[in-house]
């Protein structure tokens, strides 16, 4: 029997602090575009305006301060949904049942807690919807197998999102990012120092970067419809970068500092003014020391926008060639 959906009264609460330019900085800071001192308007929706902590969107002429209420009023996301993106992990629940003391408590889709304030998207027992997100984005199955045999993907439960982690060097989870069509959001207590990231089968001396994993996934995909091996250089996703950083994001400065033999930086990050800036922005950082280079994607907004290109064209191709014979 499938349970209703359902959040506590104290767990709706806490999610309700969280302001949306709290929020959008934190996680989704290609988001804000500035337009003063204190004011943005949204990348993807410029009837959206922020000023003074407030948001408000003036096409429909509704407003408030939450996140909660802007994912509710704006993007249309089921309310524990919101939730569960805002505090970074499963909240939801069904209202609870009378304690049965015969029973032991099942702790088979428990959270994984390290400590207080982080907690990890509870596992699930298949992965099918993370695979298919993960194919309707256009990666190769091989290469979504490869990482879920290193424990670097899995899918939550019972949501079925998809959870890039990333590990310290025991193995723990350190960093969790939780993926669908509808959101995108970081578990309560991640640290971006332990980014997602898949190494090299070899070393190679040249680490790849990205914005995002499904960007690293994709230029994995890419790499192997080109019939070049999709792990000969370690490849990093940054959770994100700022046009404005002033030093290394966290997760290529621990990168750094765990290969010495390190001898080239390659930064496939948005074909965008954020992305362009903060590959400049490395490369000043890193000059003198490492080959530095910045390698967009051909065409399109980003290495997955470029990927489902190339997939058309090659579909496209393929399906001429079927009518000519």
């Amino acid at each position: 029997m499938r349970h209703r959906r359902w959040v506590d009264k104290e767990t709706l609460a806490m999610a309700r602090e969280m302001d949306l330019l709290t929020y959008l900085q934190q996680h989704e800071p290609h988001e804000l575009v500035r337009t003063g001192a204190n004011a943005y308007h949204l990348r993807s929706n410029d009837s959206v305006k922020l000023s003074n902590g407030k948001w408000y969107r003036h096409s429909h002429g509704i407003g408030a301060v939450s996140a909660l209420d802007f994912f509710t009023e704006v993007r249309g996301m089921h309310l524990v949904d919101a939730v569960e993106l805002i505090l970074g992990y499963a909240a939801v629940s069904p209202p609870p049942a009378p304690p049965n003391p015969s029973k032991q408590p099942d702790t088979s889709l428990a959270v994984c807690q390290v400590s207080p304030t982080t907690r990890w998207p509870p596992r699930n027992d298949t992965h099918h919807r993370m695979t298919a997100y993960l194919t309707g984005r256009g990666i190769d199955p091989a290469i979504i197998k490869h990482c879920y045999d290193l424990g670097l993907l899995y899918e939550s439960s019972p949501y079925g999102n998809t959870v890039f982690v990333g590990r310290n060097s025991n193995g723990e989870i350190r960093y969790a990012c939780s993926r669908n069509h509808n959101f995108m959001g970081e578990a309560t207590g991640s640290k971006k120092r332990y980014s997602f990231g898949v190494p090299a089968t070899m070393p190679s001396g040249t680490v790849q970067l990205f914005e995002s994993p499904v960007d690293l996934l994709s230029y994995a995909t890419l790499m192997k419809l080109h019939r070049q091996d999709p792990w000969q250089d370690d490849l990093l996703s940054l959770a994100g970068v700022s046009k404005t950083m002033k030093q290394l994001p966290p997760a290529l400065e621990r990168y750094l500092e765990r290969n010495p033999n390190t001898r080239a930086v390659a930064c496939r990050f948005d074909n965008d003014e954020t992305g362009h800036n903060a590959a400049a922005e490395v490369q000043r950082l890193l000059g003198g020391r490492y080959d530095v280079i910045s390698k967009p994607p051909p065409s399109g907004a980003d290495y997955n926008e470029y990927l489902c290109q190339r997939l058309t064209q090659l579909k496209s191709k393929l399906k001429q060639e079927a009518v000519s014979r």
